[in-house]
């Protein structure tokens, strides 16, 4: 990697930590302070939709600061130019599965408001974007193939240096 590159990738790696760390204090937020609100707030509601939607929210919340925590580590992994490893797969698959824990939960939240008289197009919306998260996991299942395959290549590469070494 030239000089340039890798002050560009510190860069990108500096701004997308500022991005989580913001992203992470904003949920914290949201769990301390906005979710007891939105509790008050649905004070008239039955006592099982209030709990459910709450928990639903809060999980969901739950599932973004995973993930937040995963790429954290894998953005060290890329300053440490050790992501192209088998230890990547770990962050990796347990973004995928905090992703497809967020569809679930989406879609959870649909059905949860289906019976409680909200407009038909606000659990279209709420479905939608249950599809949506659940595509964002198909992506980052096709990024974990993409992974193996420069894990592989990575793997190659020092065989053939090492055997080039043994020949110098």
């Amino acid at each position: 990697m030239t000089s340039s590159t890798s002050f560009f990738t510190a860069g990108l790696v500096m701004a997308l930590r500022v991005v989580i760390a913001l992203s992470l204090l904003g949920s914290l937020l949201v769990q301390g302070m906005i979710l007891p609100l939105v509790w008050e707030d649905l004070a008239g509601a039955p006592e099982l939709s209030r709990t459910l939607f709450v928990l639903l929210i809060g999980a969901g919340v739950v599932t973004l600061q995973v993930s937040a925590v995963c790429i954290w580590r894998l953005l060290t992994m890329v300053r440490r130019g050790s992501v192209f490893s088998r230890a990547a797969f770990r962050y990796v698959d347990v973004i995928i599965g905090a992703i497809l824990v967020a569809a679930a939960l989406m879609a959870g939240l649909g059905l949860l408001l289906v019976p409680g008289g909200v407009a038909p197009g606000v659990v279209g919306l709420i479905g939608g974007a249950a599809l949506v998260i659940g595509g964002v996991a198909l992506l980052m299942v096709v990024m974990r193939v993409l992974l193996a395959q420069a894990v592989e290549r990575e793997t190659e590469a020092r065989a053939l240096r090492s055997e080039l070494q043994e020949v110098i």
